[in-house]
């Protein structure tokens, strides 16, 4: 536990194809964070569809209908349409926050591109298919052996170069890019391997680490409606076994990024109230 630089650690969640699981682990994440005592705000800049929004909009709802505080991020979506207008928003959101967390739209956007070049930390997910691996590097279809770099790939590899140069003067320490792959679970023994063999064989030209992420689970979409994450006990009922092992990957996941937390006491889940909850304002 050491205490963070001045000015928020910036979590970007980007990646141009959807339907990768990148906003529910956007949210995991940053209510973990929340959990470990870290102050999270976060800006969903994909205003079309607003997963991540609309999952803490769905989890401020719960805690008024229970009458129960939760942790999480203060959150918002990007209002603004210039990016200026979105870092102006983004510091007054991110006031005395340990981690601002972005999550992106699903395609080549203009403020996506801005912040993924800006990340401290910036989180890739993709399914495990090369589907999803086509995004950041074309293999051999007989070899499998990754011939190519991706446009995207050849972005993010520039945006460090940029950073590497204007490191010593804006005293900002080195971009990390983690690949997470998701639903490894839903892939066959052979295909894990091909894709694990050409992501280490990339990784070592672009310089990412690729992590385990979340596996393919009905719990993610069940508890989307109230908004509520694998981390909070007391409020999800009886869990079964593959929900132990689904939290554990989170923490996996959460440890995995390496990310430098406040000197914090951590927050414990509250219980259930006894007291008959609150109604929920018209």
């Amino acid at each position: 536990m050491t205490p963070l630089p001045s000015g928020p650690h910036r979590i970007v969640f980007a990646n141009e194809k959807g339907g990768t699981g990148k906003s529910t682990t956007a949210v995991h994440v940053a209510v973990a964070l929340a959990y470990q005592g870290a102050k999270v705000a976060a800006l969903d800049l994909d205003t079309r569809q607003a997963t991540f929004f609309r999952y803490c909009e769905n989890r401020a709802t719960t805690q008024l209908r229970r009458n129960i505080a939760l942790p999480g991020p203060v959150f918002d979506t990007c209002h603004g349409d210039t990016i200026e207008a979105l870092e102006e928003e983004a510091a007054r959101l991110s006031e005395g926050a340990d981690f601002l967390i972005f999550d992106t739209p699903g395609r080549d956007d203009p403020f996506a591109r801005h912040v993924a070049a800006s990340a401290d930390t910036l989180v890739t997910p993709m399914n495990d298919s090369f589907v999803d691996f086509d995004l950041i590097g074309q293999v051999d279809a007989e070899t499998f052996k990754v011939r190519k770099l991706s446009f995207y790939a050849e972005l993010i590899w520039e945006a460090r170069i940029k950073r590497s140069r204007a490191q010593l003067e804006e005293h900002r320490s080195e971009m990390d890019w983690v690949v997470v792959r998701n639903r490894t679970g839903y892939t066959d023994a052979r295909n894990q391997r091909r894709i694990e063999q050409a992501l280490t064989e990339l990784s070592k030209r672009v310089g990412f680490r690729a992590v385990q992420g979340l596996s393919e689970r009905v719990v993610y979409r069940e508890l989307f409606p109230s908004g509520l994450t694998l981390l909070d006990k007391g409020q999800l009922g009886e869990l079964g076994t593959s929900h132990l092992v689904a939290r554990q990957e989170l923490r996996n996941l959460v440890q995995n990024l390496r990310l430098k937390m406040p000197a914090r006491q951590q927050v414990e889940a509250p219980s259930l109230p006894a007291t008959k909850p609150a109604p929920v304002p018209a």
